[in-house]
């Protein structure tokens, strides 16, 4: 029997849609846990790993699902959802829906991109954690998650022609999103079908789900398209009157469903 009334979801971008460009989130984070108290479920969808995102995950006490690396893996806390559902395989507590393709290979097929083209491409996988810290604005600790990659790499094109890489990139196979410091590589995926396949499986556990999302990158179409009320932030909006629509859309759609 499923629940009645409406299971409200969140699906969240991390930079420059929660965080502002010095990875801050003091204004933000009184919305975030009164959603949390409304029963809504946040649903991190960011090019962050595993490990970044789960900082704030544990930061703000959340439970439920995250989408990591642009899409490239649905992580699912185990007993989460009471219906059975397909997964690729089960780690520390998490079932893990993989979309993406194995670090590994992205970086093999960035070797060839190089010589192809001649360009000079400098991804995470070239950096030191020092070296990310300093380039981004993150903290050397969030540089460490940051290069905890399993799916993307994010990149920069120091010398060459962005087309010829691009388009090189997609001759080996793999895809690109455009962020808002970098350019990522990875395998065929994306934010909207993490989304689309997680609306899903909420749709099997309640009778009603009314989503939301929130981004501020090309990265984030994909999912934005997908959800019933998108929210883009573009770089001059004030993030905290975003966040607090949400929040009373949210509470409106909780009032509909409860009557």
């Amino acid at each position: 029997m499923k629940p009645e009334g409406t299971k409200i979801v969140v699906f969240a971008d991390l930079d420059g849609s929660l965080l502002n460009n010095k990875y801050e989130y003091d204004q933000i984070e009184p919305i975030i846990r009164q959603l949390l108290l409304s029963n809504v479920s946040i649903v991190f969808a960011s090019s962050k790993t595993r490990d970044e995102i789960d900082f704030y995950r544990r930061k703000w006490q959340i439970t439920d699902p995250f989408v990591i690396e642009n899409g490239s893996a649905i992580l699912i806390p185990e007993n989460y959802f009471g219906a059975h559902y397909e997964f690729t395989r089960r780690v520390q507590g998490y079932n893990i829906i993989e979309l993406g393709t194995a670090y590994h290979i992205i970086l093999e097929k960035i070797i060839i991109v190089r010589k192809q083209t001649g360009a000079n491409i400098v991804g995470f996988g070239d950096m030191t954690a020092e070296e990310i810290a300093k380039d981004s604005g993150l903290t050397l600790y969030l540089a460490q998650l940051a290069k905890k990659r399993e799916y993307s790499e994010p990149f920069k094109i120091l010398k060459g022609n962005e087309k010829d890489v691009l388009d090189a990139i997609i001759g080996e196979g793999l895809c690109y999103t455009r962020g808002g410091r970098y350019l990522n590589a990875l395998g065929n995926c994306d934010k909207g079908k993490a989304t689309s396949i997680l609306e899903n499986l909420y749709l099997r556990q309640f009778k009603r789900v009314f989503s939301i999302g929130v981004g501020d990158s090309a990265n984030d179409f994909a999912m934005l398209k997908i959800v019933d009320k998108p929210f883009f932030v573009n770089k001059t909006a004030d993030k905290k009157t975003v966040w607090k629509e949400i929040e009373s859309i949210a509470q409106a759609e909780q009032k509909i469903s409860n009557h």
